[in-house]
């Protein structure tokens, strides 16, 4: 009986830090601060961050103003600041390692000693052996004889600074020598405190130092580093890319569930991961699905996956995140395919129902329900790349440009390595990450009209000018040529004078009400040209490009519908190719 009352009253001291964390973390970084150290049970509320937590809180705090914090830090804590920290892809980053070695030293030197003896030994050896050469006096030696720059703190060992590595010295001789002050203070300061507090410790690391073998230190170190962050999801390069590998609806629905309890008695009593969570600002199927998760324990297990999920991206990505808005833009990504693959996973219902979101998120692992949703968008850059490869436009040399801004843009975001959405800073960004089918489905028609006019362009076998493909549009390649048949001119892509576009352009009003509208009969003579030149019926030309054309003829009426034909000017005729005969310059 004893022993349940006292379970009990851990589970809730474990809950109330936890109702405590989720107050900080919406707090601004200044009273966050304030607010765990003026807490009663400040040691405890700073343990029961996870690592990944405590990691964005004291960078949102700020480094310098976070030294309260990381002396109250758990050893896991420090743990996973150094391993993010030091590390440059799969190299040791010297520099960065003296930073924060400085850092938590400062912070509290005693802790530090331990700390560094009992948990990083191997890792401080492969430090001091890249930063110090170390001598043993023989009895009968003299010390002058190792040199002015030895120093010792027994008489036995003498140590002398190294000169900092290539790799970290700066350009600039002033910065290199702060750098290597600022290194070398540490360096004296950790190894007098090491003499003073264990001085068997002290001679035993110098010396182990001296043998370290630095190529197979740093590969252990790194082996077992990535063990460590594989936990919370940042797996090395080779594997985390995995992520980014395109998951099939049928590969899907065959995968096995994954186990998650809803048991209460299997609550995660472990510091659960929320900063990812709380980051999340967009209203999707992702995010009303976490709403309608009402226990709390399988609520837990799906926080600590999401944030494995975005820390898997951080990885394939080869970010380094820091601060909260860099996180914030890894949360929408996860978030935005999340949303695509429920979308995907749920088409064809009546009615998307929020239950059923729920019910997904649960049974299915969150990487495959991302995989689904990147999976549509990585299709479309596909068939992008494979339409490129054998099209019309790529034959003739044409730039991207020749599609217009808006296509252009699309295309862009395509062709990229990750492909993006071409938003055109509707949201504040030209480009940002797909977030809904919507998205897909507006890039897929586009990238689909592009790929008609294309095979569209091939069947009319006409070859660009040289002199105009650095401005030429497919709108006005399309209508120059047709504008040249109606006017009884050679079917070749020759700017108009502005003479002829002015005959032509009286023909193709309807009427003379402003805004005009083009007329029935233009567009008839329009499409049984194109039908002309292409040997494509009437049919099978609406059915592929039937709105863009309409389209097409609108912007005419919205360009040109107000302007009289005396007001017509080359110089703002983007829609036709027309000839500036003042300097001999062509404009489209």
């Amino acid at each position: 009986m004893d022993e349940k009352i006292k379970n009990k009253k851990i589970i809730a001291r474990i809950e109330n830090l936890a109702r405590q964390r989720k107050i900080l973390l919406s707090l601004p970084p200044e009273e966050m601060l304030n607010a765990i150290l003026n807490s009663t049970q400040s040691t405890a509320l700073v343990h029961s961050f996870s690592e990944e937590d405590f990691y964005f809180l004291i960078h949102n705090i700020g480094i310098e103003d976070s030294h309260p914090l990381l002396y109250l830090a758990s050893d896991k804590q420090w743990n996973y600041i150094i391993d993010l920290e030091v590390w440059e892809k799969d190299r040791i980053g010297l520099a960065s390692m003296t930073r924060w070695f400085d850092l938590l030293f400062k912070v509290d030197p005693n802790r530090f000693i331990k700390w560094s003896l009992d948990q990083k030994t191997d890792f401080m050896e492969f430090y001091l052996s890249q930063n110090i050469e170390v001598k043993i006096r023989e009895t009968d030696q003299d010390p002058s004889e190792l040199g002015d720059a030895f120093i010792t703190l027994d008489d036995m060992f003498y140590v002398r600074f190294l000169d900092e590595p290539t790799d970290v010295e700066s350009d600039e001789n002033e910065s290199y020598e702060t750098n290597k002050k600022h290194r070398d203070a540490f360096l004296l300061q950790y190894l007098k405190t090491l003499a003073d507090n264990d001085h068997i410790a002290y001679q035993k690391i110098l010396l182990e130092s001296a043998g370290v073998i630095p190529a197979e230190s740093e590969e252990e170190a790194y082996r077992l580093r990535n063990v460590r962050l594989a936990e919370k999801g940042f797996l090395p390069y080779e594997e985390a890319i995995g992520i980014y590998q395109p998951m099939k609806i049928r590969d899907f629905k065959i995968q096995e569930n994954k186990f998650i309890t809803q048991d209460p008695d299997q609550k995660l009593f472990f510091p659960v991961p929320i900063y990812h969570t709380g980051l999340i600002e967009e209203e999707n199927h992702f995010t009303v699905a976490l709403k309608n998760i009402k226990s709390d324990v399988v609520l837990e297990q799906i926080q600590t996956e999401f944030a494995g999920l975005c820390n898997q991206i951080i990885s394939a990505d080869q970010k380094t995140i820091r601060e909260r808005d860099e996180l914030k833009s890894m949360v929408k990504k996860a978030c935005g395919y999340l949303n695509i693959g429920l979308e995907k996973l749920t088409e064809g219902d009546d009615e998307h129902n929020i239950g059923h979101f729920a019910t997904l998120i649960q049974n299915y692992p969150l990487s495959s329900i991302f995989r689904l949703g990147f999976g549509l968008a990585i299709e479309l850059k596909w068939q992008a790349e494979r339409w490129l490869k054998k099209s019309w436009f790529s034959s003739k040399g044409l730039l991207l440009g020749f599609w217009g801004e808006e296509w252009m843009g699309v295309l862009g975001g395509l062709l990229i390595k990750k492909p993006l959405f071409y938003d055109n800073y509707k949201t504040g960004e030209l480009y940002r990450e797909f977030i809904s089918i919507d998205d897909i489905k507006k890039t897929e028609n586009i990238l689909n009209e592009i790929i008609s006019f294309d095979e569209l362009f091939s069947l009319i076998s006409i070859e660009p000018d040289p002199v105009t493909k650095d401005y030429l549009t497919y709108k006005s390649f399309i209508l120059t040529l047709w504008a040249r048949h109606t006017l009884g001119l050679s079917e070749r892509l020759i700017p108009l004078t502005l003479d002829e576009f002015q005959s032509f352009f009286d023909d193709l009003w309807a009427g003379k009400e402003q805004p005009r509208k083009t007329s029935p009969s233009i567009k008839e003579s329009f499409l049984d040209w194109v039908s002309n030149r292409t040997g494509l019926v009437h049919y099978e030309i609406s059915q592929r490009l039937g709105q863009s054309f309409e389209n097409l003829f609108k912007e005419i009426e919205s360009e040109y519908g107000k302007v009289s034909l005396n007001d017509l000017d080359p110089r703002y005729i983007h829609l036709f190719l027309i000839t500036i005969k003042k300097g001999g310059n062509k404009n489209e």
